[in-house]
């Protein structure tokens, strides 16, 4: 009897102190090797509603959560927010956009992003010139010394 009249009290306390929640979708972004991962906090969202867009530099990420209704539900406390998310991020040039991919499961949309070829680190072969023969003179114009001022030139 006391502990319903209790609860009664605090629920009707909650309903109207209780600030909505903002609409955002909390991230976690780390580099895994050659590729970032993007994780979202997506729970009660439904999978068919998720969209993953890129344009240009800009990733958008975007999905609709709605509120449970129904005969009988009276809602007691409501913190999650409901309608439409939307998250943007604006991607470096050493991306590979065409190769982002996603999948969403437990309630998290995980955001594969790779890293572009291009950027990745990378041995640069040294090309030399080919062995002066033996008692060349340097003043004799052979290719070591034409690569020595082609370099120089630069």
């Amino acid at each position: 009897m006391y502990l319903t009249r209790d609860l009664e009290r605090a629920t009707a306390a909650r309903r109207l102190t209780s600030a909505p929640a903002p609409r955002a979708l909390p991230a976690d972004l780390y580099r895994d090797g050659d590729h970032y991962v993007l994780a979202l906090e997506m729970p009660g969202v439904d999978p068919g509603t998720i969209d993953v867009d890129v344009d240009g530099r800009l990733l958008t990420v975007s999905a609709r959560r709605t509120a449970l209704t129904g005969d009988g539900v009276e809602w007691i406390a409501r913190e999650r927010g409901t309608g439409d998310l939307r998250r943007r991020f604006t991607l470096g040039r050493s991306i590979d956009t065409e190769q982002i991919s996603a999948d969403y499961r437990d309630g998290v949309l995980s955001v594969v992003i790779p890293v572009a070829e291009t950027a990745k680190p990378r041995k640069v072969a040294v090309v030399g010139a080919p062995a002066a023969p033996a008692g060349a003179d340097a003043a004799s114009g052979d290719a070591g010394e034409t690569v020595a001022t082609e370099t120089a030139a630069e």
